[in-house]
């Protein structure tokens, strides 16, 4: 723009001075020479001029040009500068929730809780019910509601990350509770309990092979997991009673695991964890023809001596596969598992060993997207009590000293609405079942289930405990619930749960009174409870 404005002018100084030799009236010849020697000399000065003007537009030209391109650098400079701006204070906030330490990112977790329970029969339980122990009639205490309150589930963890390449990642990860019940916890004055491991476990994992390794206590393999086969995406009912709602099955427990993906789409992983049996034995079994001569032990070093452990010397096997497809996630597993015992027979002892396990399955299905959640899962086998929420027995004793395995089929199936943001509403329903596992000896009773076993009292006040053997048969539970996050903010979140539940426990047929007369199969006692729970909880990481 200067330049053309500078043009304009000197092309106007040289017209007017045109104009100006134009104009002048011829002069006479003897100053004719000297005239022209004067426009002459006068030509060259605005030559002179021009050129001098032409320099300073040259020199403007290049000024503009280079401003133009310090300009143009610039803003490139400042538009490169925002987007590493951008990017860092993504980075920032992606990575605001942890603690840079050596190179490793920790990250904190857990929720501080203060709930209530409340039990129309008295179990004696804190926030963990115990669903096999819910009382007949004639125990007085069936008569008798219950209420607590605790804080006891309050929860804590920390998550240690760390990228030894891109391809390789290693973790750890710790989580503990408050419901430790050592024998010196107690709430009578101080209220005190002792904190206990839910996880503990490292893992390692290899982007380009798929192999993910897992090694501590976590949960079983064959707990429901909502996406894969990963720790940390286990789902579980979203329940306030810690012992979670029959049906579902479960355990948190040692184990050595390795999963391998394909595209985060199809998983197969084998699982090799710490074994422990649950046993019955017959009110008959002191008569029995062989007796027991070691199943199991007092606890030793390392553990509470009110305790015993089985003798297993073979661990638990789970093998899973799942698959995410795109929509919902499906899994299929099969557990194997050995029960161990010694006895006499004919004079000579020896070790034995009995088999169990079993299969099940899961599916999660947003049956609504980011709306409405459905989510199934079940099993069945020999001697899977002790992953199931009733805890049910493992394991009976035959009249020849062998380990029985008793029948059992677990179910669980619920709905969760994510009303809004804020609000989640949950309905669930499960059950667990036992088969008979008897025997008859010469018209002696023996085994779980046993229908000659004597009933007869369950349903009479204060009727004597031998009177009422009462092998849990059925275990069902419909439970109902809601969640509501009255804050979400840079302070973390806090919320406020609602939960009832009715439960029933009906017994195997045993004896009963027909007409005055104790029959045999007569009598199918039941007990029922309904629960009752809140809670507040803050998560602030």
């Amino acid at each position: 723009m200067r330049s053309k404005l500078l043009a304009v002018a000197v092309a106007a100084a040289l017209g007017v001075t045109s104009f100006h030799v134009m104009a002048d009236p011829a002069p006479a010849q003897s100053s004719k020479n000297s005239t022209q020697s004067a426009q002459t000399a006068e030509i060259e000065a605005l030559k002179a001029q021009l050129q001098a003007l032409q320099a300073k537009v040259a020199e403007l030209e290049q000024r503009t040009d280079a401003q133009s391109d310090i300009n143009v650098s610039t803003g490139q400079a400042v538009e490169q500068v925002q987007k590493q701006v951008a990017a860092t204070d993504a980075q920032v906030k992606k990575s605001s929730d942890k603690i840079a330490y050596k190179g490793v990112n920790i990250t904190l977790g857990g929720f501080l809780a203060a709930e209530s329970i409340y039990r129309s029969a008295q179990e004696g339980a804190d926030i963990a019910s115990n669903y096999s122990a819910i009382p007949y009639k004639n125990v007085q205490t069936a008569h008798m509601s219950e209420f607590r309150m605790s804080a006891r589930q309050s929860r804590l963890s920390a998550l240690a990350q760390g990228d030894v390449s891109p391809d390789t990642h290693l973790a750890g990860y710790i989580e503990m509770d408050f419901l430790g019940g050592a024998q010196t916890a107690n709430s009578n004055e101080s209220n005190s309990f002792n904190p206990r491991i839910r996880n503990v476990y490292m893992t390692s994992d290899w982007d380009n092979s798929g192999l993910h390794l897992l090694a501590g206590q976590n949960w079983s393999l064959l707990t429901l997991n909502s996406k894969g086969i990963m720790p940390r995406t286990e789902l579980t009912p979203p329940q306030i009673d810690a012992q979670y709602i029959p049906g579902f099955t479960w355990a948190r427990q040692a184990q050595i695991r390795l999963v391998k993906d394909w595209d985060k789409t199809y998983w197969l992983g084998i699982s090799i964890e710490n074994p422990q049996t649950t046993f019955y034995s017959s009110p008959n079994q002191a008569k029995a023809p062989v007796q027991q001569t070691a199943y199991n032990i007092t606890a030793g070093s390392g553990y509470d001596s009110a305790n015993t452990l089985s003798l297993n010397h073979i661990p638990d096997v789970v093998v899973k596969f799942a698959a995410d497809p795109g929509y919902g996630h499906y899994e299929v597993f099969g557990l194997g598992r050995s029960f161990y015992n010694r006895y006499a027979t004919n004079g000579s002892y020896s070790n034995h060993d009995t088999w169990g396990g079993g299969w099940g399955f899961g599916a999660v299905l947003p049956l609504i997207d980011k709306v409405l959640d459905w989510q199934i899962s079940g099993m069945e086998g020999k001697g899977i009590g002790r992953y199931g929420s009733a805890q049910l027995s493992d394991v009976t004793f035959s009249p020849n000293g062998n380990i029985a395995p008793i029948k059992e089929n677990m179910l669980l199936t619920g709905l969760t609405w994510h009303a809004n943001a804020d609000v989640d509403v949950y309905l669930f329903g499960g059950r667990e079942s036992d088969s008979k596992k008897d025997f008859d000896v010469n018209g002696l009773a023996l085994g779980y289930g046993n229908p000659a076993y004597n009933n007869s009292g369950c349903d009479t006040v204060g009727a004597a405990a031998a009177t009422c053997v009462g092998n849990a048969k059925d275990i069902w539970q419909g439970t109902a619930g809601f969640w509501w996050k009255f804050y979400q903010g840079k302070f973390g979140r806090m919320q406020f749960g609602a939960q009832y539940s009715h439960t029933e426990k009906e017994a195997f047929a045993g004896q009963g009174y027909v007409n005055g007369v104790l029959v045999n199969g007569a009598a199918s006692p039941k007990a029922k409870e309904d629960m009752f729970f809140t809670s507040f909880r803050y998560y602030p990481f």
